[in-house]
């Protein structure tokens, strides 16, 4: 196994000749410290079954299966599909998945350290991830406003850009709407958290899935607060040439693992969106996402 930094930008590494199925311990260990340091490791010559990019992810950490059943692979379902592909007919998975800024699970009670991406089909042009890092993102942010947000917690809800379901088909939005909200009420989480594998302080938020910034005793902040932290990390440029915004390409044969904790994401994708597949495997490792979910 031979890892190297992806030289010119602080995020991200290759590594070539890893073999889940004959790396040792350390193997995975140097892999995993990889991650943690680097944000973004590339698995260079991957082809994997579904059941096998599964094994991988278990070398990593415990998957975690998404919630919703109509994303998962038909016959491995901790594997989540993003699609646009249909299979003899058959939509599977989900298309266009992900096109807003956001870290996986952040809407959920117990988030998850390690995201795995295994594209299936590459688009020839459009190909990438947007990722901002937001350890950096919050040693960039000015005085003042790290000041304002600090000891704040904010609040993460799926509402945003919850997909629509086949059976959601001519239901009243209001049943949707309370249903999502019974099943993903809003989480909780420090707006800033020191990661537990890096002592890295962290901004935990999203212009995706965080819809509200609350002070120390659970009182509301005004939203403008939350605006200006989105600006200021990146979240709100729309032509993605931000300082703080990294892409991050792949072709076939390549699998992205990243620091979920400490990276947000946003899709790449066009208005005549080429053929693209991608599976992904979650994985919670360690530790909790930070010590405060240790305790509770």
């Amino acid at each position: 196994m031979r890892i190297t930094d992806h030289a010119g930008h602080p995020l991200g590494a290759s590594v070539e000749g890893f073999d889940h199925t004959a790396a040792s311990d350390d193997d995975v260990a140097a892999l995993k410290e990889t991650v943690y340091r680097r944000k973004i490791v590339v698995l260079k010559g991957q082809e994997l079954s579904p059941r096998a990019f599964l094994e991988l992810g278990r070398r990593i950490g415990r998957p975690e299966t998404y919630y919703e059943p109509m994303y998962h692979h038909p016959e491995v379902t901790e594997v989540f599909v993003s699609s646009n592909v249909p299979e003899d007919g058959k939509q599977i998975g989900v298309p266009r998945t992900g096109k807003f800024w956001h870290a996986d699970y952040q809407f959920m009670p117990d988030p998850f350290g390690i995201t795995l991406i295994h594209p299936q089909v590459v688009p020839a042009k459009n190909r990438g991830t947007y990722f901002i890092d937001m350890g950096a993102a919050y040693e960039k942010l000015p005085d003042e406003l790290k000041h304002e947000i600090a000891g704040t917690r904010c609040r993460h809800s799926v509402r945003k850009y919850f997909k629509v379901r086949p059976h959601d088909v001519y239901r009243p939005l209001s049943e949707i709407v309370e249903e999502v909200e019974r099943k993903t009420p809003p989480v909780v989480q420090p707006t800033v958290f020191t990661h537990p594998m890096t002592g890295e302080r962290v901004l935990y938020l999203s212009e995706g899935f965080t819809v509200g910034i609350e002070d120390e005793h659970g009182e509301p902040l005004d939203a403008s607060l939350l605006q200006r932290v989105f600006e200021a990390t990146g979240q709100l440029d729309r032509t993605f040439e931000h300082e703080n915004i990294h892409l991050q390409t792949f072709e076939k044969g390549d699998l992205l693992v990243w620091d979920n904790r400490s990276l947000i994401h946003c899709a790449r994708h066009t208005t005549a969106p080429e053929p693209t597949v991608s599976f992904r495997v979650t994985v919670h490792d360690e530790r909790k996402l930070h010590e405060g979910l240790e305790a509770a």
